[in-house]
């Protein structure tokens, strides 16, 4: 049995943010019925790559019953609060305002169901002058500062991935875990609010601490604002490869046993960390030079014998065949779908099973009948 068996959970859920948080409740062993409008939830519609699906759907919608529902009117409107009397969670990322203009506000659907864990999820929260803006990934990643730290020196640029809704589903799922295990004491729910702006500050705390206690960072791609060497460097036969020195021990380790020169070691322009910053190019050019002597694969057996850590700079084609991708297969309307597995690995226990990609209103008849049958 999963750890959220018996859990219902309702999701008023659109996009990323939410509906990863969905599915992960549903991953977890949670029933979960994703209300969606007679269209569906837009992001059915970004591409059509996966055989017919579309790829953040496929990603992030496993396992859930589908229903259909227009909350305009009074016949979804009392399937709505039909399953909310007997739901655990309720999500939602609805513009905001939504919610309460359909006529649930959240603090009366908590007046009239105690038990009731509500988790909202919103650009910039409640308060504010931004509170009613709607706002997305990229948006955020502006708003926030992260797209001016990240990038080459030239411009700032987008994080390959959708950072910002990733990061709040994540601390939306884990919020709605500590508000479950609260309930197991007291009997209360909550109303939980998670702001993407607010997620992507904590994740950007150093940058912040840097620019009020010294100066801003600068944008220096794929390479380190406080260490040296900690950058990429190409092998002899054109590969790409990032490595990090954390430290002088690792110093002292590179330059004997992968530089093959132990006395720039205790050369002073190297011998530390600052020095080695405030002579960066001499140092990799020393790095370089070294990497450009060797292929990639004798290079790759130096670094793992001087314990230094490196990776390859992989492309996205590179990763499909990479050696610890784990793969999980789940069924959809036009065939299986091959994702990521999941990152936690339960120990001792069977692999788990997840449910299937649902169609769009696959479950809505099963579910009216269920929840309107009195």
């Amino acid at each position: 049995m999963k750890p959220l068996a018996g859990m219902l959970v309702l999701s008023l859920d659109q996009a990323v943010a939410a509906p990863l948080a969905s599915r992960r409740l549903a991953d977890a062993g949670a029933r979960v019925i994703k209300l969606e409008r007679p269209e569906g939830d837009f992001a059915r519609q970004y591409d059509s790559l996966v055989h017919g699906e579309c790829t953040h759907f496929a990603w992030l919608n496993r396992g859930k019953q589908s229903v259909v529902a227009d909350l305009t009117k009074s016949e979804d409107k009392r399937l709505f609060e039909a399953i909310v009397a007997k739901a655990d969670v309720l999500i939602q990322n609805l513009k905001p305002g939504a919610l309460a203009k359909l006529g649930f506000p959240i603090e009366t659907l908590r007046e009239h169901h105690p038990r009731l864990i509500c988790c909202s999820i919103s650009g910039y929260g409640d308060e504010g002058p931004y509170r009613d803006r709607k706002a997305y990934d990229l948006l955020i990643q502006a708003e926030s500062g992260l797209a001016s730290v990240t990038g080459s020196p030239d411009a700032p640029a987008r994080v390959g991935a959708s950072i910002v809704d990733i990061s709040a589903g994540m601390h939306a799922y884990e919020a709605i875990l500590e508000a479950l295990i609260a309930r197991g004491r007291t009997g209360q729910g909550a109303d939980i609010r998670i702001s993407m702006f607010d997620c992507m500050m904590e994740w950007m705390a150093v940058p912040m601490l840097y620019t009020e206690y010294g100066a801003p960072p600068r944008r220096i791609g794929l390479s380190h604002s406080s260490l040296a060497p900690y950058g990429v460097f190409e092998t002899g036969d054109n590969v790409p490869i990032l490595i990090s020195i954390q430290n002088d021990r690792e110093w002292v380790a590179f330059c004997t046993k992968v530089l093959g020169r132990p006395g720039l070691a205790k050369d002073p322009r190297f011998a530390s960390n600052s020095a080695r910053l405030a002579n960066r190019p001499q140092t990799d050019g020393l790095t370089q030079a070294c990497f450009s002597a060797h292929d990639v694969a004798s290079l790759a057996r130096l670094l793992e014998e001087a314990e230094i850590a490196f990776a390859r700079v992989n492309d996205m084609e590179a990763i499909l065949r990479h050696p610890h991708l784990r793969r999980l297969s789940i069924a959809s309307p036009s065939g299986p779908i091959a994702l990521p597995a999941p990152p936690a690995r339960w120990m001792g226990e069977p692999e788990p099973a997840f449910g299937p990609l649902p169609a769009l209103g696959a479950d809505s008849e099963e579910v009216r009948r269920e929840f309107l049958a009195s």
